[in-house]
């Protein structure tokens, strides 16, 4: 089960840390809740997962020239990935479902957390550089946090912790913009 857990944890870091292209994303909204419907992507009948769902966060730099001086934007995104996102329609629930939207609510804090710490932090002349190592931290705290969910939850089997993480989840939603 450990190495199982080890594979797992790197696909899901490769998964969050992937470079957007123009595949099918679904940006993160508060108004628009995941559906299975969302998830096309195709399982292995040897998987034992109920569902996976696959997020990223992504940042890409803007510069613009006002009066003559130069200023550099940092656009952060979380989106959700419907081709490597999947669920076995026979076993999966809305439990489950509820499970797999907080899985996308995290990434969506995360990617909060990264546009705070890019807000407060004091860049010098190496700012790529820097943006990248912060960039690489958020995903290190996302896939500890992510497995933490998993492992408290019991992957959404334990329902009561289940519903203590979906309200926690949803206040913070609230209280961190």
């Amino acid at each position: 089960m450990g190495a199982l857990r080890f594979y797992l944890s790197i696909f899901f870091l490769c998964i969050i840390g992937f470079v957007f292209s123009q595949e099918e994303t679904i940006p993160w909204n508060a108004d628009r809740k995941l559906q299975w419907s969302d998830f096309k992507g195709s399982y292995f009948k040897t998987e034992w997962a109920a569902a996976t769902t696959a997020t990223g966060i992504s940042y890409a730099f803007t510069a613009n020239e006002q009066n003559g001086q130069q200023f550099l934007g940092i656009e952060v995104k979380c989106v959700f990935f419907p081709q490597k996102s999947w669920y076995r329609p026979e076993i999966c629930d809305s439990i489950i479902l509820s499970h797999e939207r907080l899985h996308f609510d995290i990434a969506e804090l995360h990617a909060r957390k990264f546009r705070k710490r890019l807000a407060e932090f004091r860049f010098t002349d190496n700012v790529k550089e820097e943006v990248r190592d912060i960039y690489k931290q958020i995903l290190k705290e996302l896939l500890i946090f992510q497995n933490k969910y998993d492992r408290e939850t019991d992957f959404s089997k334990d329902l009561q912790r289940q519903l203590l993480w979906n309200r926690s989840i949803a206040e913070e939603l609230v209280v961190e913009p």
